[in-house]
C-alpha cells in the first residue's frame, strides 16, 4: 500500500509565537480546521512527487520527492509543536482525537534544516537504490526483483537458487552507511518529539503504549507458534527428502534460499515439494489458476491473448499492448469482487493512471503497491503484474487499500487512515481468502468444488503464505527496533539481522554472511522505511475480519471453505468500518466489526484447526 502518512515524511520546522490569551475550544477547532487542509494539499503534492519518483527513477525524480516530502515535514513539525498549546483545553472528542493523531503522525525528522534535508535525500536515495537494484543473471542479463523472484519460485535446482539469492542480496551492501546515517537523523527527529528513538515513536501509535503493543504482538505469537513448529517441521522434512545435504543443517534450521521467495518470508512456491503424498490427499491438487486465467483472460479479451502466445515479442510494442491487457484483466477480477458486496466501482482515472506492468523504457519501484495521491479518489496501483495465483491475490489485497481509501474520503484529513496500519493492509488479505473453491467456480476459474477431504492440501497451501509468514514479520521490525533503540549496533546489523531470522522464522543464509553486507536492505521496506507491524498484525486481523464477514453472509459451514463473494450484508458490514476511519480507537472499530476489542488468533486457529491436527500426525510417523 502506498499513502502518504504523517509518520514517513520529513520535515523542517519553525517556532511558532504564541499569544498570551489563553486559548480556547474555539481556537481548537480553528487550528484544526487549517492544519486539515494544509495537510492535505502539502500531501497531495509529496504523493504526486512520489508517485513519479517510483515510476521514473531519476536522480531528479528523487530530488524533487526529497523536497516535496521536506515541506511536508516542516509544516507537520510546526502544526505539532503549536498543536501542544491546546494540551490541557477542554475540547470535544473528535477535536482531541484529531490532535493527538497529528502528534503522534509526526515525522522522525530533525528541526536543523540542513540535517533535514540531508534526511530526505537519504530518503529518497535508498528508495532508488532498491529500485534501481540488478543481478546479472548472465554477463548481458541483468535483472531486477520481479524476474529474480520467479527464478526463486520456479527453480529446484540448490546450486541456481543459491546464485539468484546471493546475488540480490548484494544489493544491500551499498547502502548500509547510508542507512547507518539515516538511523541516526531519524532518531534525533524522534527525540525532539519527546521519544526515546524512532521505534519507541512508530510503537506509540496504536492507542496503547509502546510496552503494552510489543506484548501484544508477542502474545498473538504465543498463540500460533506450537502451529508453525509443526509446519515448520514438516516442510523442513519434506526438503531435506527433496534436497538431501542442500537443505540438512546440523542446527536444524532450513536454508532460506529453497523456501521458494528471495526473503524466505511466504513458502507457498514450494508447495509441490510439500503437497500431501497420501493417495487420498494426493488426488486433490489446487487448481492450476494460471493456466485457467491465462485461457479465460485470453477467451474474454481478445487484445490480451498475445501475452499468452509463443513467440510473441513482449517486449514490442504490440506485445506490451497485450501484457497491458492482461494486467487490466487481473485486476477487474479484484474490482468484481468489491462491486459484488456492493461497493461502487472504480473511478475511471484508476485505469488510466495506475501503472500495471513494467514499462519497457525505465527504472520502477516494481513492489507492488496502492495509492490515494489526493486523499479523495484519485485512487492507483502500482505494480508490474504477471498473469500468476500470487498476482491474483496480490490484486485482492492491494484493492482493498483501494476501497479503504476511497470509503473513509468524508472525514476530516487526520481521519483518513485505517482504524491503525495493520487494519489496511488486513482488508484485502481477508477478502483474498474468500478465493475459496467455490468462489474459483463461480468466476468459471474451475469446473468443480472439491469435496471436504480435499481441505488438507488447500489449508496446507494457505499456510506455507499465511503462517510461514507470521515469524518473518515480527523479526523484522524487532531488528529495526533494536537498530533504532541502539541495542543493535552498526558493528552488528547482519549479525543481528540473522540471529533474529533464526530465532523465529528458524531460518539461516545458504553461504556464510558478514558485516561487508547488509541482507536487511535486500528487502524493500527497510530502504524505504516502511513500518512492517502493520503486516504481522494485518495475517491475525484478516482472518478475524473474514469469519465476522463469513457470518454476516449467512455462511454455517468449516471456516476454511467460506466465500462471502457477492453476500450485501457481508458488504455492508465492511463498509462501516471502512468509513470509520481513524475517528475512533481501534479497539472499538475492531469491536463494532468483529465483537472483540483486541488482537486475536482465535480465528486464525479455528481456521487451520484440520491442518494442524494433520500436520501433529504427519510429523509424528517421522
Amino acid at each position: 500500500m502506498r499513502k502518504l502518512l504523517l509518520s514517513s515524511l520529513f520535515v523542517v520546522t519553525c517556532v511558532p509565537v504564541w499569544s498570551q490569551k489563553a486559548p480556547t475550544a474555539a481556537d481548537a477547532k480553528a487550528f484544526v480546521d487549517k492544519a486539515n487542509a494544509e495537510l492535505l494539499k502539502l500531501s497531495t503534492d509529496a504523493s504526486h512527487a512520489e508517485w513519479i519518483a517510483e515510476t521514473y527513477i531519476t536522480d531528479d525524480t528523487e530530488s524533487n520527492t526529497a523536497l516535496q516530502n521536506e515541506r511536508v515535514a516542516a509544516r507537520s513539525l510546526e502544526l505539532t509543536a503549536e498543536s501542544h498549546k491546546f494540551d490541557k483545553v477542554k475540547l470535544p472528542d473528535d477535536l482531541r482525537r484529531q490532535i493527538l493523531l497529528l502528534q503522534l503522525g509526526a515525522p522522525a525528522a530533525p528541526k536543523d534544516p540542513k540535517l533535514l534535508a540531508e534526511e530526505t535525500q537519504l530518503a529518497a536515495q535508498l528508495t532508488g537504490m532498491y529500485g534501481k537494484g540488478k543481478f546479472c543473471v548472465e554477463p548481458q542479463k541483468c535483472e531486477g526483483i520481479d524476474p529474480l523472484s520467479q527464478i526463486m519460485a520456479k527453480s529446484r535446482d540448490p546450486e541456481e537458487l543459491k546464485k539468484i539469492w546471493v546475488g540480490w542480496h548484494d544489493v544491500g551492501a551499498p547502502m548500509r552507511q547510508k542507512y547507518r546515517r539515516f538511523i541516526e537523523l531519524q532518531n534525533i527527529g524522534a527525540k525532539e518529539l519527546g521519544y526515546k528513538d524512532t521505534g519507541e515513536l512508530w510503537r506509540a501509535g496504536y492507542d496503547m503504549t509502546p510496552a503494552e503493543f510489543s506484548a501484544e504482538l508477542e502474545r498473538a505469537w504465543t498463540q500460533l507458534q506450537p502451529l508453525y513448529d509443526e509446519l515448520f517441521t514438516y516442510v523442513r522434512t519434506r526438503l531435506i527428502t527433496k534436497y538431501g545435504k542442500a537443505a540438512e543443517r546440523a542446527d536444524g534450521k532450513i536454508p532460506a534460499h529453497l523456501l521458494g521467495n528471495m526473503w524466505a518470508q511466504e513458502w507457498g512456491n514450494i508447495y509441490d515439494i510439500v503437497a500431501p503424498t497420501d493417495p487420498q490427499l494426493a488426488q486433490y491438487k489446487p487448481v492450476n489458476l494460471e493456466e485457467a486465467l491465462k485461457k479465460q483472460i485470453a477467451a474474454k479479451d481478445p487484445a490480451a491473448a498475445p501475452a499468452f502466445a509463443s513467440g510473441t515479442d513482449l517486449t514490442s510494442d504490440a506485445g506490451q499492448a497485450a501484457k497491458l491487457a492482461a494486467g487490466k484483466a487481473m485486476v477487474r477480477y479484484g474490482e468484481s469482487f468489491f462491486t459484488s458486496l456492493g461497493f461502487p466501482a472504480l473511478p475511471a482515472t484508476f485505469w488510466e493512471r495506475s501503472q500495471f506492468v513494467h514499462p519497457r523504457d525505465r527504472d520502477v519501484v516494481c513492489h507492488a503497491s496502492a495509492w490515494d495521491l489526493d486523499s479523495v479518489d484519485d485512487l492507483r496501483v502500482k505494480m508490474c503484474i504477471e498473469v500468476n495465483d500470487d498476482y491474483f491475490t496480490t490484486v485482492h489485497h492491494e484493492l482493498g487499500h483501494n476501497f479503504y481509501q476511497r470509503a473513509y474520503n468524508k472525514q476530516p484529513f487526520l481521519f483518513r487512515g485505517g482504524a491503525n496500519d495493520g487494519f489496511h493492509e488486513a482488508i484485502g488479505d481477508a477478502v483474498a481468502l474468500s478465493i475459496t473453491p467455490s468462489y474459483l467456480k463461480a468466476l468459471g476459474l474451475s469446473g468443480s468444488e472439491p469435496p471436504a477431504e480435499a481441505d488438507i492440501p488447500l489449508q496446507l497451501r494457505t499456510a506455507l503464505d499465511k503462517i510461514a509468514f507470521l515469524p518473518f514479520a515480527l523479526a523484522l521490525d524487532k531488528w529495526r527496533w533494536g537498530v533504532f533503540s541502539g541495542e543493535i549496533k552498526p558493528a552488528d546489523y547482519n549479525k543481528a539481522w540473522w540471529e533474529l531470522r533464526g530465532k523465529y522464522q528458524k531460518v539461516a543464509p545458504p553461504v556464510d554472511r558478514s558485516e561487508a553486507d547488509f541482507d536487511a536492505g535486500a528487502k524493500m521496506h527497510v530502504p524505504s522505511n516502511v513500518p512492517y507491524a502493520r503486516y504481522y498484525l494485518a495475517r491475525i486481523y484478516q482472518f478475524q475480519f473474514y469469519k465476522a464477514m463469513c457470518d454476516a453472509s449467512g455462511y454455517r459451514g468449516p471456516l476454511n471453505r467460506c466465500s462471502f463473494f457477492g453476500s450485501k450484508a457481508a458488504g455492508n458490514k465492511l463498509a462501516k468500518m471502512l468509513e470509520a476511519g481513524q475517528s475512533q480507537p481501534w479497539q472499538q472499530t475492531l469491536k463494532e466489526m468483529t465483537g472483540s476489542d483486541h488482537l486475536d488468533a482465535q480465528a486464525m486457529a479455528e481456521y487451520f484447526a484440520p491442518l494442524y491436527a494433520w500436520l501433529k500426525v504427519q510429523n509424528a510417523k517421522k
